[in-house]
């Protein structure tokens, strides 16, 4: 690039940065249907509070010989979905959207269920059900953006690895049970 052409790029920038300011992150070049982004990112904002709360329960309700090192996970699980929420709740903001934390319809726009588990297995088993579908679910609205919205990708990534870490963990735990437990 010349010098001249060069200088005709930065003014550019610096013109079309001024325009529509008030939109803040939101440039020109953002090619996604924010609303549409927006909707998804409140999805998984309610999918992993609804998992934050799944968690919380397992952590306290977790009875047996195994309990104390099954609900020391649970807890781990709750605080880490709970930094996802606050994560898809600062972007969903940055694209001028509010994040929608109503409990009246929470269980409702989330992917994952909300089951309770009465044993320390079903406990288990139901958060690994959970972390599958946040894993299709996140994987799927990563395929959709594409190019489209990299920052909302590159986050929903970041998230997509930690609750594959998770259903990973949970796997092996299911593994140490047997059946009847």
């Amino acid at each position: 690039m010349s010098n001249r052409s060069e200088l005709s790029y930065v003014e550019t920038l610096r013109h079309d940065a001024r325009k529509h300011i008030e939109l803040g992150a939101v440039t020109a070049d953002y090619s996604a249907d924010r609303g549409a982004v927006i909707e998804q990112l409140n999805q998984a904002l309610a999918t992993e509070l609804v998992c934050v709360l799944r968690y919380r329960r397992h952590h306290f309700m977790a009875r047996g010989i195994h309990a104390r090192a099954v609900a020391a996970e649970f807890l781990a699980h709750s605080n880490e979905e709970l930094g996802h929420a606050d994560l898809l709740a600062a972007r969903i903001v940055q694209l001028g959207g509010e994040p929608d934390f109503a409990p009246a319809d929470l269980a409702g726009r989330s992917h994952a269920e909300y089951v309770a588990g009465t044993s320390l297995r079903d406990m288990i088993r139901e958060d690994l059900v959970a972390e599958r579908i946040a894993i299709n679910s996140y994987g799927d609205i990563v395929r959709q953006l594409g190019a489209d919205d990299p920052t909302t990708s590159d986050l929903l990534k970041g998230i997509l690895a930690v609750e594959e870490e998770h259903a990973d963990e949970l796997a092996d735990l299911l593994e140490d049970f047997p059946k009847s437990e």
